[in-house]
C-alpha cells in the first residue's frame, strides 16, 4: 500500500460517535433492565446516586469505544485492490475481481457496494452517508474519487 494511488476512507468522527452511542445505548437498556429486575426482586438495594452512572455510563463508554474504533475501520484503495478494514475482520478484493462499484441506498443510508465477477457483493465500511450522526457532507466527492480510482485501475492504472 505504499504506491502513490493509495487512498483511505474512514468514517467521520460524527459517524463513529453516533455508532458508539447507538451500541452503548443498546447496552444501556440491558444494564438498566438488569438493575431494575435486581431491585424489584430485592436482590439489591436501589443504586441511589449510582443511577447516574447506570443511566448514562454504557452510552458514554460506547461513544468512546466508537471514536477509538474509527482508527481501525475503513476502506483502503491501492494498486492491489480494495481492502475493507474493521475491528474484527478484514477483506481484500483485487482489481481483477471487481466488476462494478456503486453507491446504493440501504434503508436511510447511502453506502458503497463493490460487485465482484463471482456475483458476490461487498459493502464497504466507508464512505457512507445517512441521517443525523451518519451524515457525511463529502460523500459524493469520496464516491467520485473511489469510482475514479477503480476505473483508472480497471483500464490500465493511473496516468504517470
Amino acid at each position: 500500500m505504499d504506491d502513490a494511488s493509495a487512498a483511505m476512507f474512514r468514517p467521520t468522527w460524527q459517524q463513529a460517535l453516533g455508532r458508539g452511542l447507538f451500541l452503548g445505548s443498546i447496552a444501556n437498556v440491558g444494564v438498566l433492565l438488569a438493575v431494575a429486575i435486581a431491585t424489584w426482586a430485592d436482590a439489591m438495594s436501589p443504586p441511589g446516586a449510582g443511577w447516574a452512572v447506570v443511566a448514562v455510563g454504557p452510552a458514554v463508554a460506547g461513544a468512546l469505544v466508537g471514536l477509538a474504533a474509527r482508527a481501525r475501520t475503513g476502506t483502503q484503495i491501492s494498486a492491489g485492490g480494495i481492502r475493507t478494514v474493521s475491528v474484527f475482520a478484514d477483506g481484500v478484493a483485487p482489481w481483477d475481481e471487481v466488476a462494478d462499484v456503486r453507491a446504493e441506498r440501504r434503508g436511510a443510508r447511502m453506502v458503497v457496494s463493490v460487485y465482484l465477477h463471482s456475483g458476490d457483493s461487498v459493502r464497504l465500511r466507508a464512505p457512507y452517508s445517512g441521517e443525523l450522526f451518519a451524515a457525511d457532507p463529502k460523500f459524493e466527492g469520496k464516491m467520485f474519487a473511489l469510482s475514479h480510482l477503480w476505473r483508472s485501475h480497471r483500464f490500465g492504472g493511473l496516468p504517470g
